[in-house]
């Protein structure tokens, strides 16, 4: 920190990272609470669980990811606070607007509009925390602003399935976003945008010269070097991929499983998302960055071993949810898994931003947020929803056929991928259809919703492994890069 810098006191941080995790909150109300009320969406709509996973998926993902790069970059330079007030009015007001969606390819594209306005979010509050906090702090503080994704799925499913239950999932679209533009005006308001670098040891160079477009194309190539042209970063990038790609997949359809499976109502599904994994996630992202900074102050490594321990328990945890024949055995196991499985987000997030320099960290965070979420977040839900459709099929066509048997078929694609969605469009028989296809449709769907997500449970032992990997080396890379930041000019270099 240079002379005549400002000086915050730890309330004034503690209020700031309050403001940002109530940001990142409002942020993952109204990205999962497409989870809460996708099935009444797909009742009322017609939809395919594949077109579901392009909702909660790929749609709000492609532009959210690209315009994290122009964003980030821009935070670089300009004030990071105003970034994060606009950011919020624009996703909130997109997500009152699905609302009022007419069909499928109109929700789409207000679903991207959703996307557009979080892109604004993490990068700049990742950057203005590190900034706030010093490096042995960041993944402590980081895991307090991360804490918004379990605490928005649990207020997401909550709010969301007593809405669609009582007033309906487009109501629910409304209610959830209109509070967004008070929160912008509390940020822009209250929030003060610190110095560059402020809790750093090494004083922050101005940002690099030169004609613009080079410019930006170098700082982008040299981010993406540090994040992936060396062995432990490589790895933890992959393996925040993969752990996310089975998060978002298994989120997207696990309430409608409860709804399918157990044929509970969607406000009942709400509170056990709610209470139960919500708190759950909540406790593991906590502890995965107050655990990483402690064990982290002996051997850096265990800032990828925290999490590959924490998923790795968590695999055969999640599988064990899914394989209950009664919902109330299956909502208390689910109390257990999310507590080691997040462990994953905060040491991920703080070494992100402890191995680049200081006019860096927006960049990183876009860059790590782009690969996570043209894959994970882009790919998860529509691959879930693809293999229950798949699933659903074979199934249909084959009562009585073993899960391996489904797979296979899955596979091969020896099947009409068009009968199950026409005889069952929706997932429920149509109206005045005989028992048998009634009861057909809806076990076949239950069924398949359970393979699928089981399926997509397997990316969570993979990522543990790339954590793992990445412990080997982090060590030595994290001090190289605290030893380069002490040099204005290596820091940038």
């Amino acid at each position: 920190m240079s002379d005549g810098a400002p000086s915050y006191t730890e309330g004034y941080k503690r209020l700031v990272v309050g403001l940002l995790l109530a940001a990142y909150t409002f942020n993952f109300i109204d990205r999962t609470i497409l989870a809460t009320i996708g099935q009444a969406i797909k009742v009322d709509l017609k939809l395919t669980d594949t077109q579901l996973g392009l909702l909660g998926g790929l749609a709000f993902a492609i532009l959210y990811t690209l315009l994290g790069i122009p964003i980030a970059r821009l935070a670089e330079r300009w004030n990071r606070v105003s970034i994060i007030s606009i950011a919020v009015v624009v996703w909130s007001g997109f997500t009152v607007a699905c609302g009022f969606a007419g069909g499928f390819v109109t929700l789409l594209l207000l679903r991207v509009g959703v996307g557009i306005g979080e892109a604004g979010c993490s990068p700049p509050s990742h950057s203005l925390i590190s900034d706030y906090f010093e490096p042995k702090r960041r993944a402590s503080a980081l895991s307090v602003y991360a804490f918004g994704i379990p605490l928005g799925a649990m207020i997401g499913a909550m709010a969301g399935g007593w809405l669609a239950q009582h007033l309906g999932w487009r109501w629910a679209f409304m209610i959830v976003g209109a509070p967004g533009v008070l929160l912008a005006a509390l940020i822009k308001f209250l929030v003060r945008e610190p110095p560059r670098g402020h809790s750093d040891a090494a004083a922050v160079p101005d940002a690099p010269a030169g004609r613009w477009l080079a410019t930006e194309i170098g700082e982008l190539a040299a981010v993406t070097r540090i994040l992936f042209g060396g062995w432990p970063m490589l790895n933890m990038m992959l393996g925040v991929t993969l752990v996310s790609f089975a998060g978002y997949g298994i989120g997207q359809f696990a309430p409608p499983y409860f709804n399918r499976a157990f044929g509970l109502d969607y406000a009942t599904v709400g509170l056990i998302f709610g209470l139960v994994g919500g708190f759950s996630a909540g406790v593991g992202t906590l502890a995965g960055g107050f655990i990483s900074d402690f064990a982290g102050r002996r051997n850096a490594r265990w800032y990828a071993l925290t999490p590959a321990i924490g998923v790795a328990i968590a695999t055969p945890l999640y599988a064990a949810v899914y394989l209950q024949n009664d919902w109330r055995f299956a909502a208390v196991v689910l109390l257990f898994p999310a507590a080691f499985g997040y462990t994953y987000l905060a040491p991920t997030f703080g070494v992100v931003q402890n191995v680049v320099g200081t006019r860096r960290r927006a960049t990183a965070a876009a860059v790590m947020l782009l690969f996570l979420n043209i894959i994970a977040l882009g790919g998860g839900p529509l691959f879930t929803g693809w293999m229950i459709d798949t699933l659903g099929q074979f199934h249909f066509t084959h009562p009585g056929g073993s899960f391996a048997q489904a797979l296979a078929g899955v596979f091969g694609g020896a099947h009409d991928a068009l009968r199950f969605s026409t005889q069952c469009p929706g997932g429920r028989a149509p109206a005045g259809a005989a028992a048998a296809l009634t009861a057909q449709c809806h076990s076949v769907e239950a069924l398949a919703t359970r393979q699928g997500i089981l399926v997509t449970i397997v990316f969570y032992a993979w990522g543990a492994l790339h954590y793992l990997l990445a412990s080997f080396g982090l060590a030595k890379r994290l001090e190289t890069a605290r030893t380069a930041q002490l040099s204005p000019i290596a820091a940038q270099g």
